[in-house]
């Protein structure tokens, strides 16, 4: 086995891909990593993976969303081929195992979660919230993510930000959330008049400028990082997502780069690693 880029009492987290061209989120430490989403192939995510110093082999654990297919694509791979343990609500296993594109079934790799109820993979604690968005199941989750002294969310595909979001969003470190669209970008664009309507129907997706604003008013001094992640091609750029955010905190006195990072996630890009001590 390759010998790791990481020693063991360091957390870390990237982005193997973001996007509707599919998602894969990354948080581990210097023997282990557990993936949020498998929108990506498995080739794909193995050179991705190795990329960082982690074979396939540290992967303990598959945690879903969703069940769109920018973020499912390769769970049946995982389940049946390599025997990896698939955390899902029940309602997003049973709309996985009726789905026509996902060739395998998960099987003994079910893992049954409940929101609000935290669970634990090895160092790691989890806890799943509720998410609007347009999914099949009609049940779509954040993760809230608690290991040594750091908490990190991740909250992608919301249709609206909400009051049960909050809290989780709020006493995070370190933040992974969505800034699909710039809202003249979409407007203008050609996009069918039914797809704007559903992007912006309160469960599709949330603009820049919805992120920005959510940020500025509601920033914690305890918050490091932020990671801006599922872009829009079409309806969004990198510079774009991290210009409008940065300007709204920048009214708000805070300085990038000084008291807070922020990153942008490329569409079917691997990210920068992020080490946590």
């Amino acid at each position: 086995m390759q010998h790791n880029l990481f020693s063991s009492d360091k957390y870390i987290f990237f982005c193997l891909s973001s996007g509707s061209c599919g998602n894969c989120y990354f948080v581990g430490n210097g023997d282990y990593g557990i993936l949020i989403d498998v929108g990506i192939g498995v080739r794909t995510i193995r050179k991705r993976l190795k990329e960082h110093g982690y074979d396939f082999e540290h992967i303990r654990a598959v945690l879903i969303t969703h069940d769109h297919m920018d973020h499912i694509k390769s769970v049946g791979t995982f389940a049946h081929r390599h025997h990896i343990p698939i955390y899902a609500t029940r309602e997003v296993h049973s709309a996985i195992e009726n789905h026509r594109l996902i060739k395998y079934p998960i099987g003994a790799s079910k893992r049954i979660i409940e929101k609000e109820t935290p669970f634990q993979i090895e160092d790691f604690r989890f806890t799943a919230f509720d998410v609007p968005h347009d999914s099949t199941s009609g049940d779509n989750s954040g993760y809230f993510i608690e290991f040594g002294t750091h908490k990190m969310t991740l909250a992608t595909d919301i249709g609206r930000l909400t009051d049960e979001m909050i809290p989780y969003l709020t006493k995070a470190h370190h933040l992974i959330i969505e800034s699909n669209y710039d809202e003249e970008m979409l407007s203008s664009g050609n996009y069918p008049y039914h797809l704007k309507q559903r992007i912006t129907s309160g469960y599709g997706h949330i603009s820049n400028k919805q992120t920005a604003e959510f940020l500025a008013d509601n920033y914690r001094s305890h918050l490091k990082n932020i990671w801006l992640c599922h872009l829009s091609n079409d309806n969004n750029t990198p510079e774009l997502a991290y210009d409008t955010i940065e300007r709204h905190l920048r009214a708000k006195g805070l300085t990038m780069g000084k008291e807070l990072q922020l990153h942008v996630l490329e569409r079917n890009k691997l990210s920068p690693a992020i080490k946590f001590t």
